[in-house]
């Protein structure tokens, strides 16, 4: 197949049905009601159509044929995944506000980088684990089960399991433990 009979499998498969319900939902408010709305229109038209998905507004999915998620994921408003060398999601993946995840780097040519073509990497995200805002997920990496990824900081290689992490790079902090609560809903909060 053509590389433009591909491009436009992919345009009607995946990218325009995902970006109109995108569009056509990017007006409504981030209620748990409208989150789980948006999931269930967007898994209609991804890979392997997740199980109970929650999309927040202004998301951006590149490479969408690439994009492989498990169930009970969440990904929050202005998060964007560019999956061109694959992007996995297992189970109860939560991605924070404005996280940022791109399976390839730049390559360089000549001196430029607009001709330099680029280096497709795999990223996979394991069970359980919560990627705080404004984190940067780099190509290649493999982010392990039950971890905790801090708010602005930038995975750049494997991480163990659950573990903390934080920086720029991201180090491990400490090892993440279970502390569950009692508190599942904004109407279990009692106000004294």
């Amino acid at each position: 197949m053509s590389n433009l009979l591909k491009e436009i499998h992919y345009q009607f498969r995946f990218a325009l049905p995902i970006w109109f319900f995108l569009l056509l939902m990017n007006f409504l408010p981030d209620i748990g009601p409208i989150i789980r709305l948006r999931g269930l229109l967007i898994s209609l038209f991804l890979p392997g159509r997740p199980k109970k998905l929650l999309i927040g507004r202004d998301v951006t999915l590149l490479s969408i044929n690439k994009l492989r998620l498990g169930k009970d994921v969440y990904i929050a408003k202005g998060c964007w995944l560019n999956a061109v060398g694959g992007i996995t999601f297992e189970d109860e993946v939560i991605l924070a506000p404005y996280v940022v995840m791109s399976s390839t780097n730049h390559g360089f040519k000549d001196g430029s980088v607009k001709r330099g073509g680029s280096h497709p990497a795999p990223i996979v995200i394991k069970y359980g684990t919560w990627i705080a805002a404004h984190s940067v997920i780099a190509a290649g990496t493999i982010v392990g089960k039950g971890n905790i990824i801090g708010a602005n900081s930038v995975v750049t290689k494997n991480t163990p399991d659950n573990v903390i992490m934080a920086g720029l790079p991201a180090k491990v902090v400490k090892d993440r433990v279970d502390n569950p609560s009692s508190i599942s809903s904004k109407h279990d909060v009692v106000v004294k």
